[in-house]
């Protein structure tokens, strides 16, 4: 019973809403806040929403990065809406299939009063790539809060994990309190993400 009280996010109800597919296609109709996640194809998105959710398969996992085509709209406990962005700049996509994905994003951030900010996923094994910093640009000329989580963690000891976490911020010229260091396989930084995601749900209301 002590963890439900550290934890600022227990997920009691669940339910997948649907998919958007074209900018002008279906979304939810609801009032509810929204917080988005996104990154590159193969930053492990599917498995850090299943772990923050703590649901084996709310996010499909895919071996074929850059399968997701859709935004997917999940509906949290009645409280908020989470938002998943397909995944960007994968290789072997075809080109013609990323052009289609970007103004599909690009429209969704620009047409949605209710989202409260976005959580940017980057590997912590790569450097941040031209779409990751494209992305940060785009998200602070709309003015939208973002938080970055540094994926993967486990890869790395302690002492050097902590050395490429400063090294990503320093590269993004991001405060070190925008960056959450995480891993869906040993749960690092979940609780800290969850914490830091109530509290860009709470912005604005």
């Amino acid at each position: 019973m002590a963890a439900d009280r550290t934890d600022a996010l227990i997920v009691r109800q669940l339910e997948f809403l649907g998919g958007m597919a074209s900018v002008d296609g279906w979304r939810p109709d609801s009032l509810l806040p929204e917080v988005a996640f996104a990154g590159r194809s193969n930053v492990g998105k599917s498995s850090l929403l299943n772990a923050l959710l703590r649901r084996r398969a709310a996010a499909r996992v895919s071996r074929t990065p850059g399968r997701t085509r859709e935004i997917n709209f999940f509906r949290v406990n009645d409280a908020f809406i989470l938002v998943d962005l397909p995944g960007y700049g994968y290789a072997r996509v075809a080109k013609e299939r990323q052009a289609e994905w970007r103004p599909l994003i690009e429209g969704y951030l620009k047409s949605s009063p209710r989202l409260r900010g976005l959580v940017l996923l980057l590997d912590a094994r790569r450097e941040p790539s031209d779409d990751d910093r494209a992305m940060l640009a785009f998200l602070a000329d709309a003015g939208l809060p973002v938080l970055v989580a540094i994926t993967k963690m486990d890869k790395f000891g302690s002492a050097a994990g902590e050395e490429r976490v400063n090294a990503i911020a320093a590269a993004l010229e991001l405060d070190r309190e925008q960056v959450v260091p995480v891993s869906a396989r040993t749960g690092l930084g979940r609780d800290e993400l969850a914490s830091a995601l109530a509290d860009l749900l709470a912005q604005g209301t």
